[in-house]
């Protein structure tokens, strides 16, 4: 290995995109056990490579010299071998700097809590303090030294910001939670440093509430950007940060297509996949997959509600992958969680189509008939406009209606 990322479970990382769409090399994904990465640093047999979970505190030891700032922190998150001398860098200390800055996150006297006391709690407590944190507090689940439980930092109502640390959450555990948001009415900003899934249920209940929220994806291309320069000796220009957070970014987002039944969300999704390079779901298949009935069948014997609880399994586990074009099903809105699931890796397109484009059938086990059709309609129509992140009409022809959800996807990118 020459250069590459060692850690455990590396199942999650997008290390790999990202840097080698920095430089022209090959970059290794490297899971490896502690007696592994002991031999890699003995061995020295690299140039440069990432460390991660749970290893930024275990390399130490091997170290001939540690940059100030990793010493500090007293984690290390990357190594260069110079002439077979091992020095050891912490970025992450700028990539979370430039994520909080860059969303205008104010920590000055503010209090902070940091859930966590991994490694990346050292980075975040020593950021907190040179950005001027009235108080940092740190919660675990187990009661230690310093810190609080996580059942008594709910008591603290004065909390401002909150900074995940921990791994709660992350892929292939999305709907994990340490905590619930409710508890502390005072929060302006949170910041969760797991970026698999793109918006974890943390940060998507943060923004529910209208906090400002951020996950840690941006921090990941940040550091890496900076271990980039440090592995190659450079300086990479400013517009390096957003062209590659871009790309990694709609890469691994989906587009969830939600509408009534006929509005073309089967037949645009397959092409839309095709022209996206994005892998296409329907739902509605995989749950005939998993019946197996159709699913008119299905209602009529076992009923709605016992339809909706297999929809609702399926949605999350399928969500759970990224860079896919999901096809769901009229009903997917009427169980919010199911939103939730797509929201974490999606970017949701409400497709709509005008009535008299509209070819009914009676193998549709709720909307047979024109009738039928309008009074679920009216049901739902709300809860497509609040859950979606654009409406589009299928109208036209499909080429024109692809065209405009992928200049719409294009520009859901916000840096």
């Amino acid at each position: 290995m020459k250069y590459g990322i060692i850690g455990k479970p590396l199942i999650h990382s997008f290390s790999k995109p990202i840097h080698e769409s920095l430089s022209s090399f090959s970059y290794e994904i490297n899971e490896l056990d502690s007696n592994e990465v002991s031999s890699l640093l003995k061995n020295r047999d690299f140039l440069g490579i990432n460390v991660t979970i749970p290893y930024k505190q275990f390399v130490i030891p091997f170290l001939d010299k540690i940059d100030e700032q990793a010493n500090r922190i007293h984690a290390v998150n990357t190594i260069v071998n110079r002439n077979n001398i091992l020095y050891g860098y912490n970025t992450d200390y700028g990539g979370l700097k430039k994520m909080i800055l860059d969303h205008k996150i104010d920590i000055k006297d503010k209090i902070c809590a940091i859930l966590g006391n991994g490694g990346t709690h050292n980075t975040s407590l020593s950021l907190l303090q040179d950005l001027g944190a009235k108080e940092i507090i740190t919660a675990t689940r187990k009661k230690e030294k310093g810190t609080l439980t996580f059942d008594e930092l709910i008591k603290r109502k004065d909390v401002e910001v909150i900074i995940n640390t921990t791994p709660v959450g992350m892929y292939p555990n999305n709907y994990d939670r340490i905590i619930s948001l409710n508890d502390f009415p005072s929060l302006k900003y949170v910041v969760d440093v797991v970026y698999n899934p793109l918006r974890t249920p943390l940060v998507l209940e943060a923004k529910e509430k209208g906090i400002i929220a951020t996950g840690g994806l941006e921090m990941l291309v940040n550091q890496a950007v900076i271990a980039n320069e440090i592995f190659f000796s450079k300086k990479n220009d400013a517009e390096v940060y957003k062209s590659i957070y871009k790309k990694i970014y709609l890469n691994k987002s989906n587009v969830v297509l939600i509408g009534m039944p006929m509005a073309g969300k089967t037949t645009i999704g397959k092409v839309l996949a095709e022209a996206l390079n994005k892998k296409f779901y329907d739902l509605d298949e995989e749950i005939e997959k998993r019946i197996p009935l159709p699913i008119k069948e299905y209602f009529d014997k076992y009923g709605e509600s016992k339809f909706r609880e297999i929809e609702n399994e399926i949605t999350k586990e399928i969500s759970k992958e990224t860079n896919l074009v999901i096809s769901t099903g009229g009903g997917i809105i009427k169980n919010k969680e199911n939103i939730f699931a797509l929201k974490e890796n999606g970017y949701i397109v409400f497709l709509n189509r005008d009535d008299d484009l509209l070819i009914y059938d009676d193998k549709r086990p709720l909307t047979k008939n024109k009738e039928e059709y309008h009074k679920l309609l009216n049901e739902r129509i709300t809860l497509y406009k609040k859950y979606c992140d654009i409406e589009i009409e299928n109208n036209d022809s499909f080429k024109d209606t692809i065209t405009r959800i992928k200049e719409a996807f294009d520009e859901s990118f916000n840096y």
